[in-house]
């Protein structure tokens, strides 16, 4: 396979695999890439997130003899998977790239130096507070040395060559310009990752090795992680992104409501498409306001302390995870260091994060505004690998505990996860089915969790466990019945005539982790006598280890539950929580519920 020799014009098959040369370069310097990156978040993930972004573009496009064609597919492509404020910086640049460049087929040295140089504003355009000493002023300093040597005699081959004297100058000088470069004697990481692209790129102009890039681009390509994170305060704590499209109003006015929640704020493409980043403490409040300037379509948010405390401040030794249908307060969950992986949650063609995107009082006023009712979709396989492998790099066993199987495909896809990554890192991973959800699986997790800090074997904390599982029950009012019918788990005519007797049910699970009708009454309040009684009939001869309350809006029946537990438990419950989201699509406003666990 060959490419006729270009001197004085490239077109979209030159681009293309120019393209998957310098990507191949980054994807071979993740490393050291995460190792150097200080800022703007000693993080340690600029190589990870640059390597995903371009690994989005290989992934998708093909190659395509117009320019035009070919770096409009690539900016797509980057826009829709960047990661990271690196990823979506370049991304930007691409977008830029684009923009600006004409309808051709082939461009000329100095129609490439246009298009760089009028691809700068948009980066600048995109950031919040745009910094000196990074990747925007590495690509500033190359377009100065395009634009003063587009109309060279050499041809386009030989000034991109020599260009790289200019990268490497520019990268070279960002130690100087930022204070947290030069407090570490670094250069910016993102800065540096746009140089090993050129440097890439240059190669096939070199050697048009096409052959041997294909071969490689085509291999699964594995997306490292940093072992060291600096142990440094986050002020913000969680790294936030979203692609939001058909915005209201412009990118500039996004930009400045962004700015609002955090710091490290870029918005990139256009009106139509744009990609958000931003790193904020309050994600929930942002994407409710989010949702009425446009339409959500993806979401990524990552837990920034939660990654610190893996690497420089794990407690014990013994990772462990579920699922957002996982009812505990944030306090224990942060204190037991649990990993916590959001279900997708929908209204419409809104996307959400349960319990990380959408908080419970944001979800049951959309619960109550929105036309459609809400949907949620399985946490997939790679959410699972991706969040496993970081474990493993740094624990010696996994736990992973999650909602029932007969609810979902979750518990299915960690299995998968696990398999892979225990081959990976020759570490255990154990997945188990709660046969259970809501504050039965909180209950569950929290006493592995207990038995983790204990320091019992994780063969022990494991066999105990599954022998809590049929421990473990639920016990929910349902006092309207109009959100089970509008989720399909009652028919319309049986809740009909339900609501027309003014039946109210009480759900619960069986001993396989399907959910039952665990009776009907006439009032929410005989449906929790009813539940009461049954609870004192089964713990005879028993003894509670611990109770949850659960609420969805309700705090007085909430209130009123509690006292009537600790009548019969005489001890206070762990907690009083507003119920999942996802579970409280179903059972809607109003559902009061108990959870509880016995001990052996």
């Amino acid at each position: 396979m060959k490419v006729a020799k270009i001197d004085q014009v490239i077109n979209g098959k030159f681009l293309y695999y120019g393209f998957l040369a310098g990507s191949k370069r980054i994807l071979e310097n993740q490393i050291e890439l995460n190792r150097i990156n200080v800022f703007p978040v000693r993080d340690k993930d600029t190589g990870t997130n640059l390597a995903s972004t371009i690994r989005s573009v290989i992934d998708t496009i093909k190659p395509h003899k117009s320019y035009k064609t070919t770096i409009e597919n690539i900016a797509d492509a980057a826009l829709i998977g960047a990661r990271g404020n690196s990823g979506v910086i370049f991304a930007q640049f691409l977008y830029g790239l684009s923009n600006e460049t004409k309808n051709k087929q082939v461009i000329s040295l100095s129609e490439f130096a246009d298009s760089v140089k009028k691809s700068i504003p948009y980066i600048y355009d995109a950031m919040a507070n745009p910094v000196e000493g990074t990747m925007i002023t590495v690509i500033r300093d190359w377009s100065d040395y395009l634009i003063k040597h587009k109309e060279s005699v050499l041809g386009f081959k030989e000034v991109i060559i020599k260009s790289f004297h200019a990268l490497e100058k520019s990268l070279s000088e960002t130690t100087a310009k930022l204070k947290d470069l030069s407090k570490y004697g670094l250069v910016d990481a993102g800065a540096k990752g746009f140089v090993v692209f050129i440097q890439g790129f240059i190669d096939f102009i070199i050697n048009r090795n096409i052959r041997n890039i294909v071969i490689e681009s085509g291999n699964e390509l594995s997306l490292v992680h940093s072992d060291v994170i600096d142990g440094e305060p986050i002020k913000y704590r969680y790294c936030t992104e979203a692609i939001v499209k058909n915005l209201n109003s412009n990118t500039a006015s996004l930009k400045q409501d962004l700015e609002r929640y955090g710091d490290s704020v870029v918005v990139a493409g256009s009106n139509k498409t744009c990609r958000i980043h931003l790193h904020t403490n309050k994600p929930a409040d942002l994407f409710y306001d989010l949702k009425a300037k446009g339409l959500i379509t993806y979401q990524k948010v990552d837990d920034m302390v939660r990654q610190q405390e893996m690497a420089t401040k794990k407690k014990w030794n013994i990772a462990l995870v579920t699922d957002s249908t996982c009812d505990l307060p944030a306090e224990l969950l942060d204190f037991y260091q649990i990993n916590m992986v959001p279900i997708n949650l929908n209204f419409g063609e809104n996307h959400f994060l349960d319990k990380v995107t959408i908080q419970p009082k944001q979800f049951y006023s959309l619960l109550e505004t929105e036309k459609e009712f809400p949907k949620t979709s399985q946490i997939n396989e790679r959410a699972f690998t991706n969040l496993y492998s970081h474990l493993a790099s740094h624990y010696d066993a996994i736990i992973s505990i999650h909602l029932s199987s007969k609810f979902s495909g979750t518990h299915s896809n960690a299995v998968k996860a696990a398999k892979r990554i225990e081959q990976e890192f020759s570490k255990p991973v154990h997945v188990l089915d709660s046969k259970n959800l809501s504050g039965a699986l909180g209950l569950l997790v929290l006493k592995t969790a207990q038995a983790i800090e204990k320091g019992g074997s994780i063969e022990s904390i494991v066999d105990t466990l599954k022998a809590d599982i049929s421990n473990a029950k639920i016990f929910v009012s349902v006092k309207d019945l109009k959100y089970m019918i509008k989720g399909g788990r009652v028919s319309r005519p049986a809740g009909f005539i339900a609501n027309l007797l003014g039946l109210n049910p009480v759900i619960s699970m069986d001993k396989n982790g399907n959910s039952m009708l665990f009776g009907k009454t006439f009032s929410q309040q005989s449906s929790l006598k009813k539940v009461l009684q049954h609870i004192e009939q089964i713990g005879q001869g028993k003894s509670i280890w611990n109770y949850i309350i659960l609420h969805a809006h309700n705090f007085e029946g909430a209130h009123d539950l509690e006292n009537k537990m600790h009548d019969i438990t005489s001890k206070k419950p762990l907690a009083v929580v507003d119920i999942s989201p996802v579970i409280g699509m179903h059972a809607g406003n109003g559902t009061v519920a108990v959870a509880l666990l016995f001990n052996n």
